[in-house]
């Protein structure tokens, strides 16, 4: 996607509005909010020491929770400044206010290489509205705008979108590493072309399914939404397994179209069944595992592939050139039904002849769970971003920014 990026300009002695997705866990500790995981801050260090080097003038803003247009002091984003300075081995100003005089103060009084970041932008009322006025206050306090939020870049905010109508606009290193690898290598990857896609509900990843039919030389299917497919083509009973009737002509019209375009289409097998499941407990009863083929009895639910859908899918991804994963094939956040899951990362970590793509989600949480996060080519940051690219929309944050 040919978008420019903070290497297409001169930032230096300019002050650069950089959005970022500071939007990391918080827990409290002792009544001091404590970052539990700062990988969110750790993917944008290429870019701030890269703006740093330059001589730029750093604003950074972001968002962090929901607090709804509401000051909340849990969800400020001042504990980040404090581990961004670390982490920067520089001091990290922070402005206790994202817009108004005493932010453009500060922001005028950096000097060049930098840092200020700027109070959670979802304290305004205004910032999931798309309000103008607010994107022009964003506005004065920058002469250039950056986006590195990939992770937020559908969202049409005042922070992601309309200060960039504002400014010139271009993307940062991390938001254009996430176009090159979740858009431009995936407009001609290099074949067979294989795609896992898991989840709960076939309703939610049919947009997915259809557009990636088109490129895919194989699309695997696990998690929840398997069921739907296997009782339409295996024709087993499903147990209490994750089903609604109303799924089945969603899965009847992409194999369908699979069947059309020449694309082979593998669901799973067999099954980890269990008698009693509380995902809030995070507890299963007794578990065991379906022969192929093998109806789910009344009382058992699915909760994981089985061994011979693992050996399936680890065959087909070992030929792969190009892979792309999005969405568990289980509820791997239950360590007794996480071993398909986990199966699948290191199917995906072995090929190490193949462009190996993990799209956003549950999926990153899962080749970091399984060791295996730095034998793959490319971890998005994108959740609902990752999946909203791949159905082929326009996202609003990457649509606002100049072309090359």
């Amino acid at each position: 996607m040919a978008k420019q990026s903070i290497r297409d300009i001169n930032p230096a002695g300019k002050r650069c509005l950089v959005r970022v997705d500071f939007n990391v866990p918080l827990e409290d500790q002792n009544g001091t909010m404590v970052i539990t995981d700062a990988t969110r801050i750790e993917e944008t260090l290429p870019t701030l020491r890269y703006l740093i080097a330059q001589g730029a003038k750093i604003i950074l803003c972001s968002h962090l929770g929901r607090p709804q247009g509401q000051i909340d002091p849990h969800q400020s984003l001042r504990p980040v400044a404090a581990a961004l300075s670390t982490l920067l081995n520089l001091p990290v100003a922070f402005s206790p206010t994202s817009t108004g005089p005493e932010a453009e103060a500060m922001a005028r009084a950096l000097p060049d290489g930098g840092v200020l970041l700027l109070e959670n932008v979802r304290f305004h009322p205004g910032e999931e509205k798309n309000d103008d006025t607010l994107s022009r206050q964003f506005a004065a306090l920058a002469e250039i705008y950056v986006n590195d939020a990939f992770g937020s870049a559908h969202r049409a905010h005042s922070s992601t979108a309309g200060v960039a109508a504002h400014l010139p606009a271009v993307s940062g290193l991390l938001m254009e590493k996430e176009l090159t690898y979740m858009h431009d290598e995936l407009q001609n990857p290099q074949r067979p072309f294989v795609v896992i896609l898991g989840g709960a509900k076939v309703s939610d990843k049919i947009n997915v399914i259809n557009a990636l039919l088109e490129k895919a030389d194989t699309i695997i299917i696990g998690g929840g939404m398997a069921y739907t497919f296997r009782k339409l083509v295996q024709g087993i009973t499903l147990g209490s397994s994750l089903y609604k009737p109303e799924w089945e002509p969603i899965a009847a019209a992409a194999l369908e179209k699979a069947h059309q375009r020449g694309v082979k289409f593998l669901i799973p097998v067999d099954a980890l069944i269990t008698d009693s499941f509380d995902f809030a407990a995070k507890q299963v009863g007794q578990t065991r595992y379906t022969q192929p083929g093998e109806n789910i009895p009344d009382g058992w639910e699915g909760v994981d592939i089985g061994p011979a859908s693992v050996d399936l899918f680890r065959a087909e991804i070992a030929s792969a050139r190009t892979v792309l994963w999005n969405g568990p094939m289980g509820v791997f956040e239950i360590p007794s039904c996480a071993k398909g899951t986990f199966d699948i990362a290191h199917a995906i970590a072995a090929n190490q002849a193949a462009k190996t793509i993990i799209g956003g989600g549950d999926s990153v949480k899962a080749v970091k769970k399984a060791g295996v996060a730095d034998q793959v080519t490319f971890i998005s940051t994108g959740g609902g971003a990752s999946l909203e690219l791949l159905e082929g929309k326009v996202l609003p944050g990457v649509a606002a920014l100049a072309d090359k």
